[in-house]
């Protein structure tokens, strides 16, 4: 991680045994160890925020896409609904000139009278 090699610990490792003592060096071994378990949790709980919130975004920004897929949907079906009421406005108005039609014409070529004797 740090780019520390193994000779190089070993230096620290004699420097700290004469700068700190041999009776000491333990327990600042030990705390040293205890404050760097802290580091390492801190910076995975640091880290699991950010991808906790990474996440988030992405869920929000797919719920928008949802959102607008939905909205464009309900639209189009509008318009179809809006079209479809005004062809059935309009088959009254239609029926009523083909009958009004039919009165002016006559009946059909083809058609036959039933009920004449």
């Amino acid at each position: 991680m740090f780019g520390v090699d193994l000779t190089e610990l070993i230096v620290v490792g004699m420097v700290a045994l004469v700068v700190i003592g041999p009776e000491r060096l333990p327990g600042v071994a030990r705390t040293l160890g205890h404050l760097l378990g802290r580091m390492q949790r801190y910076v995975g709980e640091v880290r699991a925020d950010i991808e906790h919130e990474i996440r988030l975004e992405e869920f929000r920004q797919m719920q928008s896409q949802m959102r607008d897929s939905v909205q464009a949907v309900g639209d189009e079906v509008r318009r179809e609904l809006e079209s479809a009421r005004a062809t059935m406005a309009a088959l009254p108005d239609e029926a009523r000139s083909a009958a009004q039609a039919e009165k002016t014409d006559g009946p059909a070529s083809g058609a036959r009278k039933s009920d004449t004797p």
